[in-house]
C-alpha cells in the first residue's frame, strides 16, 4: 500500500509540475503574440507616417514647381508701355 501511496504522489507531482510547464508556455505564446501584435501596428504606424510624410513633400515640391514656373513665366512677359 505504501508503494501506491508513494507512486501515486510521484504522479501528482509530475503531473502538476506538466500543468506548471504548460501555463508557462502558454503565458509565453500569449507574451509572443502580443508582441508581434505591438510590432505591427509600430510598423503599420510607421509605413502611413512615411506614406503621408512623401504625400506632403511631393505636395510642396508640385507647389513651388508651380510657382517658380508662374514666377518665370511673369517674368518673361513682355513689358507693356507706360501711356
Amino acid at each position: 500500500m505504501r508503494k501506491v501511496l508513494v507512486a501515486l504522489s510521484v504522479i501528482s507531482a509530475l503531473g502538476l509540475i506538466a500543468c506548471d510547464n504548460s501555463k508557462e508556455k502558454a503565458e509565453a505564446d500569449k507574451a509572443a503574440t502580443e508582441a508581434k501584435a505591438a510590432a505591427d501596428k509600430a510598423a503599420a504606424d510607421t509605413k502611413a507616417a512615411a506614406e503621408k510624410t512623401a504625400e506632403d513633400a511631393k505636395a510642396a515640391a508640385d507647389k513651388a514647381a508651380a510657382d517658380a514656373k508662374a514666377a518665370a513665366d511673369k517674368a518673361t512677359e513682355p513689358a507693356k508701355p507706360n501711356p
